[in-house]
């Protein structure tokens, strides 16, 4: 969560010439990780830990550097691909942390539940830039997609794929259908 709060603060950093409610939206996505941050925290203080004493991948900071010459590439990989696993990933967690049961445990799900309501929203707003810049410049977006990925060695996609949380940010069947579901 600690580099999600970057990566939105970049997007609305590196990219000029963009409508006013881009910036918005990454302000307001950058403000929504902090808390997420914050709630993550918290709860790892209360169980004798901190920020900082867990390994952690530096994926999404990689993938961010990788497009931060191209809006568009970064819209179509950062939110819609690596933010997007969060999606399918976190039911699993939930149900893991669940079947432990302990009050710890059951904590941590519920703030999965926020992150994971959030997160949607998020991913949300990477489609709908993606989209946007993909209709600017007379792109087909699925097509598009596929030869970004490939460019930038997006990592691949792998089930299970959370399809009621991806159709609520905003990908389209053709999407999902790609995924191999």
């Amino acid at each position: 969560e600690f580099n999600a709060i970057n990566l939105a603060l970049d997007a609305a950093w590196r990219f000029d010439g963009m409508p006013p409610a881009y910036y918005l939206d990454w302000l307001r996505v950058a403000a929504e990780e902090a808390q997420h941050f914050s709630l993550l925290r918290e709860h790892l203080q209360t169980l004798g830990y901190d920020y900082g004493d867990f390994p952690a991948h530096t994926g999404l900071w990689d993938m961010t550097e990788k497009t931060a010459g191209d809006v568009l590439a970064r819209m179509a990989l950062v939110p819609r691909t690596l933010e997007a696993r969060g999606l399918d990933a976190t039911p699993a967690m939930q149900a893991k942390l669940r079947r432990v049961g302990s009050p710890a445990a059951l904590r941590a799900v519920a703030i999965l539940d926020i992150i994971l309501r959030d997160e949607i929203g998020h991913v949300a707003i990477g489609n709908h830039w993606y989209r946007h810049l993909c209709g600017q410049r007379q792109l087909d977006p699925v097509a598009t997609y596929a030869e970004l990925a490939a460019r930038y060695e997006a990592p691949a996609l792998r089930g299970p794929f959370n399809l009621a949380a991806r159709r609520a940010a905003g990908f389209d069947e053709a999407e999902l259908a790609r995924l191999g579901t």
